[in-house]
């Protein structure tokens, strides 16, 4: 896991008067690799995903040299001393606007044109920063943007997330979720990282994804994401999940990341993570975004299809029953809808209207079935990048029972050990 470090922010200047210092943590070079990516399932029948609900889209589409629209977003003014960077954030369209063709341009220039102050001296560069504060807040869901990213030696884009109850109980107990960071040392690289009570700073919980083949983020655009749903959070690149982070992450230190959050873009110029520009670092640079978008759904919303474990077999309601209490087994794969699922960005795994759900607590050897959706604890999974189906709030997986791949073999909760019996190929 790499070293992350805190990057407090300036005080956000607004229309709501929202003047509380903002963070933002980041991290260091030498990231862990990421983590395999699960595969496709195998082809066969299955309906779409169910729609999910569009809570806030934001397209930036308007003229070109048009201001970035004042009811979702506001532009924050200042410079941060402490992360040491040498950008000072500017209002109005003088370094964020739209481009005329459907994109946000976020420039970061060297230059002082209103003969700005910063905490090293008179300031070397422009930027911008922007969030959503008083105007929008996302609990849980699929929070995605499409960008493309700035590059050079110096340069610090970030798109992240902050608890709106910041203002009165401040950082990092109100917690931080950043969707993507990247330095201009490492082009083809992001991370992802949450912050929170003693996990903030060098202590905080993280991954990266890097680009196959040498390829670099400034050389196209690219979809930064998470799926976020109680005590779970997911991050992926073009799809291509990475990591996933529970609870049991966070060596019994709080989970902060059930409430509220507000949206952040900003590209920074310096700092002690990615260090100054340099010689070969080229100005002006931008932050390129197509668009910011979340969304979610009480059916759940997310991925469908089957789900493959041991031998083969895909996980099936026993005769396709919608009984509160029907059993959930193993059996030969046939495209019905008792083996066609959703795993939804609200956490829960769905079929035939009704949610997986564990009977019994959770003890190794408690037994799944299906039952009304309620949003419990014991109907909220986690289907990661390293083919587990875990429980948050228990810690275990779904398992078939006694290594049996046998048609009819029932499904149960067991501590994770990493057996072939506890591996599904979800969609």
């Amino acid at each position: 896991m790499p070293v992350k470090r805190v990057r407090r922010m300036i005080a956000a200047v607004s229309v709501l008067a929202v003047a509380w210092t903002l963070p933002h943590a980041y991290a260091a070079a030498d990231p862990a690799p990421p983590a395999e990516a699960a595969p496709a399932p195998a082809p066969g029948p299955a309906p779409a995903p169910a729609p999910a609900a569009v809570v806030f889209e934001e397209n930036f589409d308007g003229p070109a040299g048009s201001a970035v629209n004042g009811d979702r977003w506001q532009l924050e003014v200042g410079d941060n001393v402490n992360n040491h960077e040498l950008q000072y954030y500017t209002p109005g369209n003088a370094n964020a606007a739209l481009d005329g063709q459907g994109n946000l341009v976020i420039t970061a220039r060297r230059e002082n044109p209103g003969n700005y102050a910063c905490w090293y001296g008179r300031c070397e560069y422009t930027s911008a920063r922007m969030n959503t504060a008083g105007r929008f807040t996302a609990q849980y869901g699929h929070v995605e943007a499409r960008m493309k990213l700035p590059r050079g030696q110096g340069m610090w884009p970030a798109f992240w997330m902050l608890g709106n109850d910041i203002g009165s109980i401040g950082w990092p107990a109100s917690g931080e979720i950043d969707v993507m960071e990247n330095v201009g040392f490492e082009p083809g690289t992001v991370h992802g990282t949450l912050h929170g009570p003693g996990y903030s700073g060098g202590e905080s919980i993280g991954g990266a994804y890097t680009l196959p083949g040498g390829q670099a983020f400034a050389d196209g655009f690219h979809t930064f994401a998470v799926d976020w749903s109680p005590n779970a959070i997911t991050w992926s690149v073009d799809g291509q999940v990475y990591q996933t982070r529970t609870p049991a992450d966070l060596g019994g230190d709080p989970w902060v990341f059930n409430k509220p959050y507000f949206l952040i873009l900003n590209l920074a110029v310096g700092g002690y993570w990615p260090g100054n520009p340099d010689g070969s670092t080229v100005f002006p640079q931008q932050l390129v975004v197509d668009y910011v978008r979340v969304t979610t759904g009480d059916s759940g919303g997310g991925r469908t299809g089957p789900i493959r474990g041991l031998g083969g077999k895909c996980v099936d309601v026993a005769g396709a029953g919608t009984a509160n209490g029907t059993p959930v087994q193993l059996y030969d794969c046939n495209g019905s809808a008792a083996q066609n699922w959703t795993i939804g960005t609200d956490g829960t795994i769905r079929a035939l209207g009704k949610c997986l759900d564990i009977d019994g607590g959770t003890a190794d050897g408690s037994p799944t079935q299906i039952w009304d959706c309620h949003g419990g604890p014991n109907q909220q999974w986690v289907a990661n990048a390293a083919h587990d189906i875990v429980n948050p709030a228990a810690d275990k997986c779904l398992d078939a029972t006694g290594n049996s791949s046998a048609n009819g073999t029932r499904l149960q909760l067991w501590t994770c050990t990493g057996a072939a019996n506890q591996k599904w190929t979800a969609p």
